[in-house]
């Protein structure tokens, strides 16, 4: 059976765009596309929908207020946001309310539909810049010194979490040469020898708990 989708969005070309490569796949279709938030709360009462792709700067209703009242009315329902803000308050702030992804509009068509294929299965996606995003606070308050990039720290912070370089490259849609050029750098940055000490490192400096 199809994974049916809603896409609620402002913008024509970005529902158009959206819904042809939707439509392109066999294991997922576009149901219908709303304009606002209160237009998709209006469609889900009568479609029934597995995933809701949400944008969030939309008039007469935006998609934090949207996705509060589906994930009251709805609690099953998965909300995917589909947007091109990244602040950490925004991001945690909807993550907070219940959504179940947070996509850039900057993300590669991949990366979408593996989205929307994770949130099916019942787990969480969230865009790596996203993810950045929500480290960058801590990070700069924990003091990251030898002026790491944020591919480096993310990177760093996988490492510390025990994924390979495979299972990394998977995540940010890199090659696993890619990944192991950056954890190269990282041991000459941080003048470190071995994945432990990364690890250590990491840790030191709250990258993970």
């Amino acid at each position: 059976m199809s994974t049916r989708i809603l896409i609620c969005d402002d913008h024509q070309l970005v529902l158009d765009g959206l819904k042809s490569l939707i439509n392109s796949q066999d294991d997922i279709e576009v149901v219908s596309t709303a304009i606002t938030g209160l237009d998709a709360i209006r469609q889900l009462e009568v479609l029934k929908v597995d995933i809701v792709l949400m944008d969030i700067d939309m008039p007469e209703m935006n998609g934090i207020d949207a996705t509060k009242v589906l994930k009251k009315d709805y609690p099953d329902l998965k909300i995917i946001i589909l947007t091109m803000h990244d602040e950490k308050s925004i991001i945690q702030l909807l993550m907070d309310i219940g959504a179940d992804g947070y996509i850039l509009k900057n993300a590669t068509q991949e990366e979408l539909l593996q989205g929307i294929k994770q949130v099916k299965s019942g787990k969480k996606h969230f865009s790596p810049d996203v993810t950045i995003a929500l480290l960058r606070n801590d990070i700069e308050s924990s003091k990251v010194s030898h002026d790491l990039t944020s591919r480096e720290v993310e990177i760093l912070t996988l490492i510390a979490e025990g994924f390979s370089n495979k299972e990394i490259g998977d995540k940010l849609f890199i090659s696993h040469r890619t990944v192991d050029t950056h954890r190269t750098n990282l041991m000459k940055k941080l003048e470190i020898n071995n994945i432990a000490g990364l690890i250590r490192y990491a840790i030191k400096h709250s990258l993970v708990q």
